[in-house]
């Protein structure tokens, strides 16, 4: 799956998005930003999250970070990140390279309103050393559900 399960979506659903590969990692968001000579911000972290009864992927930016507050007022409950064996056994990518495209099972995808700041944007794509690069208006409408406000700027504090 994973690499080649993205690759495949592409083909079908946004054949103009460029499937980046590079040598180094692009597993965090650091090491994406620095790969692809870009600002943290811009990196598109997809989280696999658990709230309650509520399995979902939030699409958020780089430097922003899972509030608890925010979602268990917009969810009814704590948010959970789903651990490396569970994310990859759900999204059929592993930690690191997990994406709201080509995924293993359907799940609701909520981009976080922080993606607003920038016009483009890269979430992985689905490896360890891949990105896609795509404008954030339309990978709102490739892949999201909703947008949502559940983060914060990772330098303000409470956060997970």
């Amino acid at each position: 799956m994973t690499l080649e399960s993205v690759r495949s979506w592409l083909a079908a659903n946004a054949r103009d998005l460029p499937l980046i590969e590079v040598a180094d990692s692009t597993a965090t968001v650091d090491t994406a930003a620095k790969a692809l000579g870009v600002e943290s911000g811009r990196i598109a972290k997809t989280l696999a999250v658990r709230a309650g009864d509520h399995l979902f992927l939030l699409v958020t930016r780089g430097n922003a970070r899972l509030d608890n507050r925010k979602c268990k007022d917009e969810l009814g409950a704590r948010p959970r990140m789903l651990g490396p064996d569970e994310t990859l056994d759900l999204t059929g990518h592993p930690v690191g390279g997990v994406c709201p495209f080509g995924l293993k099972n359907p799940l609701p995808v909520y981009l976080d309103v922080s993606l607003k700041a920038f016009d483009v944007v890269y979430p992985a794509g689905g490896s360890l050393n891949t990105s896609v690069k795509v404008q954030t208006e339309r990978l709102f409408e490739l892949v999201a559900d909703r947008w949502v406000d559940l983060c914060r700027l990772s330098e303000q504090t409470g956060d997970v």
